[in-house]
């Protein structure tokens, strides 16, 4: 009996080593692209795309890695940290003007923010004197500003713009220390969503298909594993079209940790289909980056743009 059971012991030690062995060149071909986030409806298609990818089984794996703040992932993206980021696109365009290496390759969504004023502001001219918080200087939200305030004969010294976490937005307005703001989503739903203020603007009423956010990556990643960075995009793309407001609704309950009736409000003004960054919406956030002065030389789309992904 024992002289049987030796060679089948045997056999079965063999097979398991070479299971395991397997199991690891598999896994030693999985490519993993760590990318930055900000836990807002902005960043839905990187989180669906992660998913997606997860699901699928495929060769990439997303390690994703949350931030508080824009400075905080900003920092990251700049130094190299992670492979690339969902951000602002206009703090991407001047980390780009300073000299860093990365490359915008697609949009992060379109349209998606609101101008939230409190219930006693009457309309656009009589934003006049009040005092409206935006989340960074260099931000689609400063340019929606400067629209609305451009829509009703005002310029912005004709308002007090301070900047102000995100976070603290609804509760500020809600106390009275500001008038109005306007910041990534869901903040302006959840000052709606708790009664504080209303919607005064929708951005698609001041700029339609209003670029804000976008994918971006470093040009080490691209350069250094370009089939893993192209294969990476394109999911990312095929992931925004396939958000829908349901599937949307359900990947922001998994990541952004907010109410079913802030979602239901926020998620009716953004869509992720089609994130491509051409050349015509990218030269008409120049325009405005320009008129507005958020920068006097932003980069050139040639420059700041791999379009070829």
């Amino acid at each position: 009996m024992k002289k049987i059971l030796l060679p089948a012991l045997l056999l079965v030690s063999a097979l398991a080593l070479t299971g395991c062995g397997n199991k690891a060149k598999a896994n030693e071909s999985v490519e993993t692209v760590k990318i930055a986030y900000l836990p807002i409806t902005h960043s839905l298609a990187v989180l669906e795309e992660a998913n997606q990818l997860q699901a699928a089984n495929e060769n990439i794996n997303v390690e994703l890695v949350k931030y508080g703040s824009w400075p905080e992932l900003l920092d990251a993206l700049n130094s190299g940290q992670v492979d690339g980021a969902s951000v602002l696109i206009e703090l991407a365009m001047k980390s780009k003007e300073e000299g860093v290496g990365i490359k915008a390759v697609a949009l992060g969504h379109k349209d998606g923010n609101v101008i939230v004023v409190s219930n006693d502001v009457k309309d656009g001219a009589d934003l006049k004197g009040k005092t409206i918080a935006i989340p960074h200087r260099q931000s689609s939200h400063n340019i929606l500003v400067n629209l609305a305030l451009e829509e009703n004969g005002l310029s912005i010294d004709d308002i007090n713009v301070v900047e102000l976490a995100p976070t603290e937005m609804p509760s500020a307005l809600a106390a009275g220390t500001i008038d109005g703001y306007c910041v990534a989503e869901p903040f302006g739903a959840m000052g709606v969503s708790i009664g504080a203020g209303k919607v005064l603007y929708e951005s698609k009423e001041l700029w339609e298909d209003s670029a804000c956010c976008a994918l971006v990556l470093t040009d080490k990643f691209i350069d250094e594993r370009a089939d893993v960075a192209k294969e990476y995009v394109a999911a990312y793309k095929d992931a925004g079209n396939s958000l829908d407001e349901t599937e949307a609704k359900n990947i922001a309950k998994e990541y952004l940790n907010q109410k079913d009736d802030v979602l239901d409000i926020s998620l009716q003004w953004i869509s992720y289909d089609d994130l491509e960054l051409t050349e015509d919406v990218y030269e008409s956030l120049v325009e405005k980056v320009k008129a507005y002065g958020l920068s006097d030389n932003p980069p050139a789309y040639e420059d700041f743009v791999l379009s070829d992904f």
